[in-house]
């Protein structure tokens, strides 16, 4: 019973994808990209992508912006709280090395430098294709077994 139960969980899984976004410190740009995918223009949702409210409830974090001092502790935070396979999507130029903003006082080299990322969507902004094209991807790769999706995620 408990191998039919973790293999129906990981179907679940795959099969309807519940994200959690963040935004540190970006020019929204990103955010208003991650928005459009969810509009019924893009329709993220027939594909199973929804946006929760909670880190507790989420499967993929997508994250936006530049690492700044202030922004570390937070994210590190809200990455704990996630249960366990967790993903994380960075997304735009600044999540993935800094972008523009790259060697500024106030800002980091990318989100990778406090938390492991699973996923890199490039783009200032990407896209709301690249976006859901990208998420698609990183599902696709989850694994239908446990035991498999523990050398995925580790």
């Amino acid at each position: 019973m408990a191998s039919f139960k973790s293999g129906l969980t990981a179907w679940a899984r795959k099969r309807s994808i519940w994200v959690f976004h963040v935004n540190a410190a970006s020019c929204n740009g990103c955010d208003i990209e991650i928005l459009a995918a969810l509009t019924p223009k893009y329709d993220a949702e027939r594909l199973g992508v929804e946006l929760v409210p909670s880190p507790r409830h989420a499967d993929v974090l997508l994250v936006t912006g530049t690492m700044n001092p202030l922004m570390k502790d937070r994210l590190k935070t809200v990455y704990d709280q996630m249960p366990e396979p967790r993903l994380v999507v960075a997304i735009g130029a600044c999540a993935l090395g800094g972008g523009v903003m790259r060697d500024c006082y106030n800002a980091g080299h990318g989100i990778d430098t406090v938390i492991p990322v699973d996923l890199y969507i490039p783009g200032c902004p990407p896209n709301p294709e690249g976006i859901i094209y990208g998420i698609l991807k990183l599902v696709t790769g989850i694994p239908d077994k446990p035991e498999e999706a523990r050398q995925v995620v580790s």
